[in-house]
Order: C-alpha cells, then sequence, then structure tokens
C-alpha cells in the first residue's frame, strides 16, 4: 500500500507522469515513485491509456538486469497507476561525462560496451526500448570509478513478436530510426540506430541528424543526411567512425546487429587499430577527446527539450545552486554598473534636450522668415497679374484704335479719288462749255466764271464736312 511510504518532493514531470522520492517506512529504502495519470475513459485524451500502462509494467516485470532499471512493486489508486522503480540519482552519463575536461576513447567503449550489454538483454528477450537517448542513460552511483550504467524508461517498450505487423511513429525525432519516420515495418533494429546516434554524439559533441526543426531533423533522418566533420572528428579513431557507420545504415538488413555491435573490433579492443601500430602504446592510451563541445549539447538539449525521463540529476541542481549564489554576489558589481550607465544616459539626454531647444528655436525663426517671404511674393505675384492685366488692355484699346485708324484710312482715300473724279469731271465739263475761239464775247467769259464759282463753292463745303467729320471720329476713336 502506499501508505507504507513516506513520499518526498517531485524530481521530475511529464505531459501524464509526475516522479517522486519516497522511503519506505518499514526498511528505509529509497525509491522512484512514477505516478502515471490513466485516461479516464476511451475517448478522452488526457492521460494514458490502460493497456500502455500494463504493456510498461509487463515489460518490467520480465527483466532482470545489471543495467536496466529495476520495478520493485506497482500500485494503484483512483486517478494513477503507481511504479515503484529502483532508485537511479548518478545522474545522466552525458553530464558525468561533459564534466570531465577531456575522455579517451578507452573510456567510452567502457560506457558503450554496458550499454550494449543492456540491449544485448532486451533483444535476447524480443523487447525493443524505442527510446534510446541521452536523458535515458542514466549512472546508477557516480561516486565510483566506473561507474554503472542504467537504461530507464520503457515507456514506448514494445515486445517483438515474430512475423507481427507493427509500425508507429514515435520517439525523440534525433534519436528516431528512419524506419519510424517512413512508417515501415519496426523491429529491434531501431534501437541499433538509437545507439549509432548516441555514439555519435559522445565522440564529437555535435549531433548528426538535428535540424532546425523538428521537420528538418526527420528529413536529414531519412536522407541519411551526416557526415564525419574533420572539426569534431581529427582525433577519434577509424575503428570509432566504422562503429558509427555500420550502425547508421538505412537498411535494416544491413544495419548491425546487438552481437554484431558486440564483436566490433572498437568494442572488443577498446579502439586500437592495426593502423596505429607505428605510434607509440603512450600516445594510443594519451589520445584525449575534448568534452568542451559535449557539454555545450548537454546544455544546449536540457534547455531546448523536455526532459522526459523519471530521475534528477541532484548534483546539476546544486550547481546551479551554486551559480545563483556567484550571481548574487556580482550583483553589487552590476549594480555599480548600472548606476554609471544610468548617469551616462542622463547626461546624454540632458544634452540632448538642449541642443533639441536650440533647433526648435532655429527652426521657429526660419519658419517666420519663410511666411514673410511668402507673404511678399503672393504680393509682388498679384501685382504682376494686376500689370499683365493692364498690359492686355491698353494693348487691346491700342488694336481698336488701330481699326479705326485703319477704317477711317480708307474712307478718305475713297472720298479723295470720289473727289479727283467730280473735279475731272467739271474740267471736262468746263471745257465743253468753254467757245471755241478764244476771242468769244465777255458776255461769255463772265457766264464762265459764274459758273465755275457757282461750283466750286459746293465742292469746297461737301469736302470740308467730310474732312471735320473724320477729324471727329479720329479724336473719339
Amino acid at each position: 500500500m502506499l501508505v507504507s511510504f513516506f513520499f518526498f518532493f517531485c524530481v521530475c514531470s511529464g505531459q501524464f507522469a509526475v516522479v517522486k522520492r519516497c522511503k519506505e517506512k518499514t526498511t528505509g529504502t529509497q525509491y522512484a515513485a512514477k505516478f502515471i495519470k490513466k485516461r479516464p475513459s476511451r475517448v478522452s485524451r488526457r492521460g494514458v491509456k490502460r493497456e500502455e500502462i500494463e504493456r510498461e509494467v509487463d515489460i518490467l516485470q520480465q527483466i532482470r538486469h545489471p543495467n536496466i532499471v529495476e520495478l520493485h512493486d506497482v500500485y494503484e489508486n483512483r486517478t494513477d497507476v503507481v511504479l515503484m522503480l529502483e532508485l537511479v540519482s548518478g545522474g545522466e552519463l552525458f553530464d558525468f561525462l561533459a564534466r570531465k575536461e577531456s575522455l579517451c576513447e578507452e573510456e567510452a567503449t567502457q560506457f558503450i560496451r554496458q550499454i550494449l550489454d543492456g540491449v544485448h538483454y532486451l533483444h535476447s528477450k524480443g523487447i525493443a526500448h524505442f527510446d534510446l537517448k541521452p536523458e535515458n542513460i542514466m549512472l546508477l552511483d557516480r561516486s565510483v570509478p566506473l561507474p554503472r550504467i542504467k537504461i530507464i524508461d520503457f515507456g514506448l517498450a514494445h515486445k517483438i513478436e515474430p512475423g507481427a505487423d507493427f509500425k508507429n511513429i514515435f520517439g525523440t525525432p534525433e534519436f528516431v530510426a528512419p524506419e519510424i519516420v517512413n512508417y515501415e515495418q519496426l523491429g529491434l533494429e531501431a534501437d541499433m540506430w538509437s545507439i549509432g546516434v548516441i555514439t555519435y554524439i559522445l565522440l564529437s559533441g555535435a549531433s548528426p541528424f538535428l535540424g532546425d526543426t523538428k521537420q528538418e531533423t526527420l528529413a536529414n533522418v531519412s536522407a541519411m543526411n551526416y557526415d564525419f566533420d574533420e572539426e569534431f572528428f581529427g582525433n577519434t579513431s577509424e575503428l570509432a567512425k566504422s562503429f558509427i557507420r555500420q550502425l547508421l545504415v538505412k537498411d535494416t538488413r544491413k544495419r548491425m546487429t546487438i552481437q554484431d555491435a558486440l564483436n566490433h573490433p572498437w568494442i572488443t579492443s577498446c579502439g586500437h587499430t592495426k593502423e596505429d601500430a607505428a605510434a607509440s602504446e603512450s600516445e594510443k592510451k594519451t589520445e584525449k577527446l575534448k568534452t568542451k563541445r559535449l557539454k555545450e549539447y548537454t546544455v544546449r538539449s536540457h534547455s531546448s527539450m523536455l526532459r522526459n525521463n523519471m530521475y534528477v540529476d541532484f548534483e546539476r541542481f546544486a550547481r546551479v545552486v551554486e551559480h545563483i549564489s556567484l550571481l548574487d554576489g556580482g550583483t553589487s558589481e552590476v549594480t555599480g554598473v548600472n548606476r554609471t550607465l544610468r548617469s551616462d544616459v542622463e547626461a546624454l539626454l540632458s544634452s540632448y534636450d538642449g541642443k533639441e531647444a536650440w533647433y526648435k528655436e532655429e527652426s521657429e525663426a526660419a519658419r517666420k522668415q519663410l511666411s514673410q517671404a511668402c507673404y511678399k511674393f503672393r504680393r509682388v505675384e498679384a501685382s504682376r497679374r494686376l500689370l499683365q492685366e493692364d498690359v492686355e488692355a491698353v494693348e487691346a484699346g491700342l488694336e481698336s484704335v488701330s481699326r479705326k485708324h485703319n477704317h477711317r484710312q480708307s474712307r478718305l482715300d475713297a472720298l479723295r479719288q470720289e473727289l479727283d473724279s467730280e473735279l475731272q469731271w467739271l474740267q471736262e465739263l468746263m471745257g465743253s462749255l468753254l467757245p471755241d475761239r478764244v476771242n468769244g464775247s465777255v458776255q461769255n467769259d463772265g457766264l464762265s466764271a459764274e459758273v465755275k464759282r457757282a461750283m466750286k463753292e459746293p465742292l469746297h463745303r461737301s469736302c470740308r464736312a467730310d474732312l471735320q467729320s473724320k477729324q471727329a471720329l479720329t479724336e473719339s476713336g
């Protein structure tokens, strides 16, 4: 019964599970209690299906191996199924290795060998884990010289039945095999692919298929888009690369089995090759792999991915607390810098305010001058328009006077012609009235003179009247 345990703080939580540290009251033995939320009904999406919980429990009850977490007991209440699991408090393998300054391949193979031993036991029983990744590779106790590996979290594990059709899409994109991405037949080979990815990261600190998005990562897995960058694998042996290559094979029939991996020369010889014969034995043993990138990888993975394993790295928590205390110690210095920056900002703001006021005054003066110039320009423009109108009126008047003058001139010319014709007619008339003889009588001469005077007088009156009328018209124009 659950009442026979003391429950302490929650060490981690997932979507539908919470893990608490607990201690049995009678024996004082500590366990990790995994509370799995049951799905209340078949139509509900909250919680875990009962058959999935039963499958995990059934698999855990079948296995007993030094490199696999052990199930102590199972309890159930109204809302949860509680798994009492072996407490694994040594933290994650990658965190342990990242704390080292360097790592030789011999050390790496010792841990990979333990992983292979645990997976070999599972595969011997036809069980595939399907979620092998650094977060699920834990250490039982990191204080010993060679900590023991513990494989945890069997939530996705399945027993592979020979000839059964099994397809599914699950797991962490960074570590899933291509057959999972492509929704193909699944088997024990998927775990071998995950071991290849784990080994790649362990030796380089870089993830072979990780992309910026989940979709990009899955596309890289399906396309086998990876290589051994010299920057990351410059100090890595060819045997180690061969081990990884034979695991990261898309064709499951050509991928190494767990037995092939255990018999690989890199595992059996701890990374020493015949090609290394020219080098001294001491040089082989002292060739170190830098763990800086592995540290960076663990930081990125813990900050960008949800932790779905059941245990907490208490040592990492202690280091975080230590870092927080160091940050608190540096708060006064940061505060002093903040004050200095604030005073500098205030000085800059004061200078800016002064310059802004000066710019406003100059802008106002320029605006007034521009306004006055615009006013004067408008006045000049108005005067120009009035003058233009006057000029146009004068030109129109002159044109009218010119037309009238031309008209009067044409009439005057016509009258002159008429007068000339009349004078010519009178002359002809006078010539006809004159006698043919020069010595004509005095009576005829007197008559001719009177006729001339009589004819000239009305002609002169007519001409004067016409000239006066022309002069009046000209003056009026």
